[in-house]
């Protein structure tokens, strides 16, 4: 019996066996696969890029300047591709592993997959939106100068700074991170007037007490001081 017994578990457990390697062999296959199609498409992106000279406008945003004084030796063209071969990474683990029948690994992973497109149009976004940004700041700066406007550089910065943070605030809301960002954007927008507020309110309080005591002298009204004027004589 206990024979029996012991046949039977080392049968199921052969058949467990035998039901699962090809499943497993498909997965490593759909794997390498996958791999090679990332490759490919790695190459067509960053080719299709460089051929319509989306590295040109990545130079004049700064974005690739950004990314170097970071300490990333690659471009953004090369983020955009590198982002893309990992999508279709992540696509054929995603097959792989529902043909395993890992449920929560398969759902993991294409939450993954559709946060990669995301990411991909936020950077395009970025990098159009600097290219902008940096246009117009320029532009005003320059018409600011010809018009002889003192401050014309602060002005032009402002202008830029003004619509980067529009742009940022556009691609996170793209990632899904729009609301989070905009919390704590005006939390901290709220914590640097407060600050400001009271550093100009301490700082002023002796100035403000001499106009206060200036204006509260008798003579120093808003009327208007009477000349006696004579009469001329008959």
């Amino acid at each position: 019996m206990d024979v029996n017994m012991l046949l039977e578990s080392v049968r199921e457990s052969l058949h467990q066996v035998g039901v699962f390697l090809p499943r497993l062999l498909l997965a490593i296959v759909i794997l390498v696969v996958g791999w090679v199609i990332a490759k490919a498409v790695r190459f067509a992106v960053v080719k299709a890029l460089r051929a319509i000279n989306f590295g040109v406008v990545t130079e004049k945003a700064g974005i690739d300047h950004f990314l170097k004084q970071g300490g990333a030796h690659i471009d953004t063209v090369r983020v955009l591709g590198g982002l893309a071969y990992w999508l279709v990474i992540l696509a054929a683990l995603m097959v792989a592993s529902n043909s395993l029948d890992l449920a929560h690994v398969t759902d993991l992973v294409g939450r993954v997959v559709l946060f990669v497109p995301k990411v991909m149009f936020a950077v395009v976004i970025l990098v159009f939106g600097a290219y902008f940004a940096r246009f117009v700041g320029s532009a005003l700066t320059t018409y600011l100068r010809d018009t002889h406007v003192g401050e014309a550089s602060l002005i032009g910065r402002l202008a830029l700074y003004a619509i980067m943070v529009f742009v940022i605030m556009i691609a996170l809301d793209q990632m899904g991170l729009g609301d989070i960002i905009r919390q704590a954007f005006l939390i901290i927008v709220a914590a640097i007037g407060l600050g400001l507020a009271l550093a100009f309110g301490l700082g002023g309080q002796k100035r403000a007490g001499e106009l206060i005591e200036r204006w509260s002298r008798p003579g120093n009204g808003d009327e208007p001081t009477t000349r006696n004027q004579t009469k001329p004589v008959l």
